[in-house]
């Protein structure tokens, strides 16, 4: 990750970690590791294998819910993001998560996004099941929304994991 933009998102992301962590919440209740994989550009010309981690926070502000995250390609792309997510629950197994976020993206050999500053609005489709395990497809795609001097953007297709935290430490 480059620049100053780059070196401000990674300090708060680490920021909001660390506040996070000195709660008294169950780790239960702290969040989701999300991690997944599919292709990046797969509607245009400069298709490359896409992997894909987030923390995804349960709390937020009123029904914004904060997520960090990566992705990288196997082209040399990286883009680092901060963002929110709304979860709409669809019945009991169910729910759509539109999001958005913003961060610093690196085109490596990959695709050349028109800037450094990206941003990235999407959705995922979850299956969730008893345990709080998630999985579902996601979509999105990464623009500079006109501030670079070209914006040609691209789309992601992913299949996504998520689980929770009290999983991965045995407090669930």
């Amino acid at each position: 990750m480059g620049g100053w933009f780059g070196r401000v998102l990674t300090a708060a992301a680490a920021l909001v970690a660390l506040l996070g962590a000195g709660s008294s919440a169950k780790a239960d209740d702290f969040g989701l590791i999300s991690v997944g994989g599919g292709a990046f550009d797969f509607l245009h010309n400069f298709t490359a294998a896409e992997g894909r981690v987030e923390f995804r926070f349960n709390y937020g502000l009123l029904w914004l819910k904060p997520l960090v995250g990566t992705f990288f390609t196997d082209k040399g792309s990286v883009y680092t993001y901060g963002g929110f997510r709304f979860e709409l629950p669809i019945g009991s197994h169910f729910m759509i998560i539109p999001m958005a976020t913003v961060g610093d993206y690196e085109h490596g050999g990959g695709k050349d996004l028109g800037a450094h500053i990206e941003f990235k609005t999407g959705a995922e489709f979850d299956y969730v099941f008893d345990n709080g395990l998630r999985l579902g497809p996601v979509f999105d795609h990464v623009s500079n929304a006109g501030i670079g001097k070209k914006n040609p953007g691209e789309e992601n297709l992913l299949l996504m994991v998520s689980v929770p935290l009290g999983l991965i430490t045995g407090t669930r």
